[in-house]
């Protein structure tokens, strides 16, 4: 299973979120691309990054600080927030990333996944962020009547690299992910199923791996709180 450190971008800054909350933003940072090399120094395999401004605005905002990241560090890293034309894909991977994360999008022009996916073979992954267990979109900010595992097997035939899926009401507070959820959804689909939101001690990201099916797991707030030391979670996790 790979860990995949996150560092959640608003304003230029590294900051984490209390359950998808902007006026709840604690800042870690404001030199994204020294968090990145430090995270890359660690040992890390893979680097999530969110544009949190640009998931609201439908539209990259953090660009300077994702092209920062992106010359200072040599493992792949995937993008979401705000990704929602073909236009944006194709700029980000030219840019050097290696997936993107399409999430509003993957509700609303689901086509538009598809042709990506088509375009761009293993290097666009579907976001899927839900409150039980039913999808939000434009940075959490709107919730739908779509059940997350409908929207998942929807995908199933798009080659989709990856599914990142986040239970908000976990996301950055600390409390341990939703490992039931996370684990049903991975079995119900063939696409690797990442895990996102509450991971916040080493036991969860044992619990999620020794569950056979998840192929990954993300996590902010505990890595920059040292709840997770992001070297030995890694060594652990070959183990």
């Amino acid at each position: 299973m790979i860990l995949y450190p996150a560092i959640d971008l608003k304003d230029g800054q590294c900051v984490r979120l209390l359950r998808g909350e902007m006026s709840a933003a604690t800042v870690f940072g404001d030199d994204p691309a020294a968090q990145a090399a430090k995270f890359e120094a660690a040992g890390c395999e893979w680097l999530h990054l969110v544009d949190l401004n640009g998931a609201f605005a439908g539209q990259p905002v953090n660009a300077a600080a994702v092209e920062a990241i992106l010359a200072r560090i040599k493992v792949p890293a995937q993008l979401g927030g705000g990704i929602r034309d073909m236009a944006t894909i194709a700029l980000w991977l030219e840019k050097g990333l290696a997936r993107v994360i399409l999430g509003t999008v993957a509700v609303e022009n689901p086509d538009l996944v598809r042709e990506a996916a088509r375009s761009f073979p293993g290097r666009v992954a579907v976001g899927i962020d839900a409150r039980k267990g039913f999808v939000a979109t434009k940075g959490w900010a709107e919730e739908t009547t779509i059940r997350v595992t409908d929207l998942a097997k929807s995908f199933e035939d798009a080659g989709v690299a990856a599914i990142i899926y986040t239970d908000i009401d976990r996301d950055g507070a600390m409390q341990g992910p939703n490992i039931e959820a996370t684990e049903a959804l991975a079995r119900a689909v063939s696409i690797p199923v990442i895990a996102s939101g509450g991971v916040s001690r080493m036991e969860d990201l044992i619990q999620l791996r020794d569950t056979g099916v998840i192929a990954g797991a993300i996590s902010g707030r505990a890595l920059y709180d040292g709840a997770i030391d992001l070297a030995e979670a890694l060594k652990t996790l070959k183990a």
